[in-house]
């Protein structure tokens, strides 16, 4: 088990990483650690689930036909921050926003691995009985990291509640990636059958494993 010591030594994504397009982005980030630092606790899992969102052109984005709010703020602004929001009146959701400012595109982080911290996620997730149901989703890794709008436009690269450890330098080979369309997104007519969601093959915490390798 690493020390604290060494979680220092681990870089972060930097933000030129976040600064791409966003289907690229959504693909690099499988594989690289999300770690929390809510209320003085570290939690952390490695991301194994993404879904893209184009931005104005897309019917399943927040920022459709250029929709600007004080809720999606966030997603206009620079690659590289966190954007939170809370839907169904019940559930916070995590994004990672991409490219460069007023490009209002974000990748949505619908699973983790856990990796650290699982003793806290269980306190957190009272239904949770395995540890593959601790993050197997979008709401689930939200409250497994005590993710909540409090963390909206947190810097991933300098902030100190939420942030990503780079674990590898390069994307996880095309045959380990899996690709399909997104998740609940129905309302998007045509959109809602781009195959915008990708996941890591064969990990036991994606959410759903539905669809075809890239």
């Amino acid at each position: 088990m690493r020390n604290a010591n060494q979680h220092d030594q681990t870089p972060r994504l930097s933000r030129v990483f976040y600064h791409r397009n966003v289907i690229s982005v959504a693909r690099s980030l499988l594989g690289q650690r999300l770690v929390s630092q809510v209320d003085d606790s570290r939690v952390s899992g490695i991301i194994v689930e993404t879904e893209a969102y184009l931005g104005t052109i897309d019917k399943a984005a927040h920022t459709y036909r250029g929709c600007r709010t004080a809720r999606n703020e966030t997603m206009w602004g620079p690659g590289g921050n966190a954007y939170v929001y809370f839907v169904y009146g019940m559930h916070h959701c995590v994004n990672v926003v991409a490219g460069d400012p007023e490009e209002p595109v974000a990748v949505l982080l619908r699973a983790l691995e856990p990796d650290g911290g699982t003793d806290v996620m269980f306190a957190r997730r009272d239904a949770a009985r395995r540890s593959i149901d601790l993050c197997s989703g979008p709401g689930k890794l939200c409250q497994a990291l005590g993710i909540t709008l409090a963390i909206d436009g947190e810097d991933l690269v300098g902030g100190k509640m939420l942030f990503i450890e780079a674990l590898r330098k390069r994307s996880l080979p095309t045959a380990a990636i899996g690709c399909g369309p997104r998740v609940g997104v129905n309302y998007a007519e045509e959109w809602q059958h781009k195959p915008l969601r990708f996941w890591v093959q064969g990990n036991r915490n994606v959410s759903r494993q539905m669809g075809t390798k890239i």
